[in-house]
């Protein structure tokens, strides 16, 4: 008897994953090993329910790997020191989560030996891709398998066949697709599939609860969060679940990003994500001052790059190490307190107190009196910065009168 193949299936228990299930076993003849990659959006009754799910569909095995400590020390601590917003709005909440859990599926395959790893994305969105690239690079040797890609299935296609199979279950498509995890909740509805309209009230996870304003001390040492009010948290894992707790239910962070996809169309996602945006807000506060203009040009446009290449599933080319340790580099003097209000759908940062802040009184105060220099020494100052244009200015008109001679 031929040895039965093996593959690894990224398992999320929904529509699309359970019909890999039912394939791939039934159709293709494998065993299948599913996988589920926890990197802060479960629930451990949600997670035994997905494995429950896994077993009554039939996989050999099922796990659960829990992975948001290692999510937050090897990807969500960079994005914090990057301050990255994708286009100046989006914390790339699902972008860094997927290539995350697309490589711990493929560590995974390799240490069980599979000759085969599946994913269940379709062919529309940046998922197959970051799925795909990190099978590719680490696991270069196995099989990758899409069913729901390569057979272009619509979802009343997969309904039917599930139920062919005997498996019986309410297959309603909800009105709003929900992906949460530690780093925001993507929302997504027939608001976002159109260039217009924004999200109701009723379709965001988090409910307005709160609305009495409150005052917050948020805590940085070395450019992580470390600290909330009187409470420090050695993990900062800990302080982001913390404060999205507070800020929630204040109907904080809250928006709809506008997006390039990395097969290259447009698309609009709603999200929420409190803890990201205050946290990213605050930090960017507290780095302007305590870092130089220059630490922080150039912290802005690495940054920037390093998110795109995030969101583009790059997160594993070797450049991304060297842009991470410039990062952690810059981040020495990160340390402070920043006050942040919350209010009903707004927040605001409104200063912070730091040893290292550049905004001393000992050098003077801006617009009012300088302590560390003269008027002579500015007048010469000012005098050399602007030779070299006063200089061109010069040749250039000397030159258009020599034109109209």
């Amino acid at each position: 008897m031929s040895e039965v193949k093996k593959v690894v299936l990224a398992f999320s228990g929904g529509l699309d994953t359970s019909f890999c299930v039912k394939y791939l076993s039934e159709d293709l003849g494998y065993e299948i090993f599913s996988v589920l990659v926890d990197t802060g959006g479960f629930q451990e009754s949600e997670l035994k329910a997905i494995e429950d799910r896994a077993y009554s569909l039939g996989v050999k095995h099922h796990t659960a790997i829990a992975k948001t400590d290692d999510y937050y020390q090897q990807c969500l601590k960079y994005l914090v020191f990057g301050n990255v917003l994708k286009n100046n709005t989006y914390p790339l909440s699902v972008s860094a989560e997927r290539i995350f859990q697309a490589i711990a599926v493929a560590e995974y395959a390799r240490e069980i030996g599979a000759g085969a790893i599946a994913h269940g994305s379709t062919g529309a969105g940046n998922d197959q891709v970051r799925f795909d690239m990190a099978f590719r690079i680490i696991a270069p040797e196995a099989e990758i398998i899409t069913p729901i890609r390569d057979l272009r299935l619509s979802r009343e296609a997969e309904i039917e066949y599930l139920k062919s199979k005997g498996v019986e279950q309410e297959w309603h498509k909800a009105a709003y697709s929900i992906n949460k995890g530690l780093w925001g909740t993507s929302v997504g509805g027939r608001e976002t599939l159109t260039s217009q309209g924004f999200l109701p009230e009723s379709a965001w996870p988090t409910q307005v609860t709160k609305t009495e304003p409150e005052t917050i001390t948020l805590r940085f040492e070395a450019g992580e969060l470390k600290g909330i009010g009187d409470t420090r948290y050695d993990n900062p894992v800990e302080a982001i679940q913390k404060l999205t707790e507070l800020a929630g239910p204040f109907g904080i962070g809250r928006d709809i990003h506008v997006g390039d996809t990395i097969i290259g169309i447009k698309g609009r996602v709603g999200f929420e994500a409190p803890a990201p945006l205050i946290i990213l807000k605050a930090h960017h506060a507290l780095e302007k001052h305590v870092l130089t203009k220059w630490q922080q040009y150039w912290k802005d446009q690495m940054a920037n790059w390093y998110g795109t290449m995030l969101h583009e599933g790059q997160f594993l080319d070797p450049v991304m190490r060297n842009i991470e340790t410039f990062l952690t580099d810059t981040q020495g003097h990160v340390t402070g307190q920043v006050h942040v209000l919350l209010a009903p759908y707004r927040f605001q940062v409104l200063g912070i107190e730091s040893s290292y802040d550049l905004m001393s009184a000992k050098f003077g105060s801006y617009g009012e009196m300088n302590n560390a220099w003269t008027g002579e020494d500015v007048r010469g100052f000012s005098k050399v910065m602007s030779n070299q244009v006063m200089i061109y200015e010069k040749v250039k008109e000397a030159n258009q009168v020599e034109h109209h001679r």
